[in-house]
């Protein structure tokens, strides 16, 4: 009767191609994953300040049926009619991960890898023979924090 050595296991070699492997995979998915957070912050804070656009839009409708004339509120998120989650009334920049606020004529938030932006705001003039419409800026990075 012949006994035949069994294997178990795995050798050395083996174990170490399969690390360089998982290592490979892990260096080309890392990225790819923080480029699809990055992204998906990005189309959430565009679906709020396009809710935001469009609140304001509807506000100066009713201000203009109501009043005569259109004009923006001061705080833009007062047009809408649910604020985002995260909105909190702290009259400084935004400063935790979700977190928008308003002050100082600009809206903030702060996304979850702590990097911030900012849209400038300007409600307009809202009274007098000058009265006109406000501005929303565009989406700007804030440097140096």
């Amino acid at each position: 009767m012949k006994h035949t050595k069994s294997r178990n296991g795995f050798t050395l070699i083996e174990l170490i191609i399969v690390m360089v492997i998982l290592g490979i995979m892990a260096a080309v998915a890392v990225p790819r994953y923080l480029d699809s957070i990055s992204n998906a912050e990005e189309s959430a804070e565009d679906a709020v300040i396009s809710a935001i656009r469009s609140g304001l839009k509807a506000a100066a409708n009713d201000s203009l049926y109501t009043n005569g004339r259109a004009s923006w509120p001061t705080n833009p998120f007062d047009a809408l009619s649910e604020k985002p989650a995260g909105y909190s009334t702290d009259p400084t920049d935004a400063n935790e991960d979700g977190e928008w606020t308003f002050s100082n004529d600009r809206i903030t938030h702060q996304r979850a890898d702590n990097s911030r932006f900012e849209w400038a705001y300007n409600p307009g003039t809202q009274n007098g023979d000058d009265a006109k419409i406000g501005t929303l800026g565009q989406r700007t990075e804030i440097q140096g924090l």
